[in-house]
C-alpha cells in the first residue's frame, strides 16, 4: 500500500487500532511533548498546531524514508477546549456542559518527513442526549474516562447509549481521521 515505513509518535492504543484496521504497516515511537499553545490561538486550529508540534518534537526519529504521524484530539463548544479531565470532579463538570448539547471533536494529523510536511485536521460535530447526573457518575466511575478529551469516548457506553446524532466521520472522534490520513499517505 505505502511503501515508506510510518512511525506513530503517540501512547494512543485507539489510533493504533484505527491503523492497523486500516491496513497500515507502523512502527509506535514516542516522547512526552508538553501540550501548551497559545492562548491567542483560535480553539479550532488548537489540534492541528499540538499535533505538529508533536512532529518536530520527535522530527529526530525520522530515517531517510519514513514517516512521522502526530496527532491530536480536541473537543470544542464555541470558544472553550475540554481536553482531558484532571479527576472525577472535573470529568462530572465537562460531561455537565456537553449534556443536551451539540460540540466539535477535532483531530490535528501532521505527517513529516526530512523533506516534507503536511498538517489537516477532521472535524466531527456531536449531539449528546441529555445526561442524569446519576448515569455521568457510573459512566465516570465504569469507564474512567481520564485519558480522554472531552471526557468520553464515543466507542463506549455513552457513545452507545447517550449520542443523539454524529455530523462527520466516527473515526475523527476515536482519533484519527482516517479517510484523510490514507489519502494524505497515498499522497505523501
Amino acid at each position: 500500500m505505502i511503501n515508506r515505513k510510518i512511525i506513530l509518535a503517540s501512547k494512543s492504543p485507539r489510533r493504533s487500532q484505527l491503523l492497523r484496521e486500516a491496513g497500515f504497516q507502523f512502527d509506535i515511537q514516542t516522547r512526552d511533548i508538553e501540550e501548551t499553545y497559545p492562548t491567542t490561538l483560535p480553539a479550532e486550529d488548537v489540534a492541528e498546531f499540538l499535533a505538529e508540534k508533536k512532529a518536530e518534537g520527535v522530527k529526530d526519529f525520522i530515517k531517510s524514508n519514513e514517516i512521522i504521524l502526530t496527532s491530536d484530539t480536541t473537543v470544542v463548544m464555541g470558544n472553550t477546549i475540554f481536553g482531558k479531565p484532571k479527576d472525577a470532579h472535573d470529568a462530572f463538570d465537562i460531561l455537565k456542559t456537553l449534556s443536551g448539547k451539540s460540540h466539535k471533536v477535532i483531530t490535528g494529523v501532521c505527517l513529516l518527513s526530512k523533506d516534507k510536511k503536511r498538517i489537516f485536521k477532521g472535524v466531527s460535530k456531536v449531539t449528546f442526549d441529555t445526561l442524569s447526573d446519576s448515569e455521568i457518575r457510573y459512566y465516570i466511575n465504569e469507564f474512567k474516562p481520564f485519558d480522554k478529551a472531552g471526557a468520553y469516548a464515543i466507542q463506549e457506553w455513552i457513545g452507545l447509549c447517550k449520542i443523539k446524532k454524529v455530523k462527520g466521520t466516527y473515526s475523527n472522534i476515536v482519533g484519527l481521521p482516517m479517510r484523510k490520513v490514507y489519502k494524505e499517505l497515498m499522497k505523501f
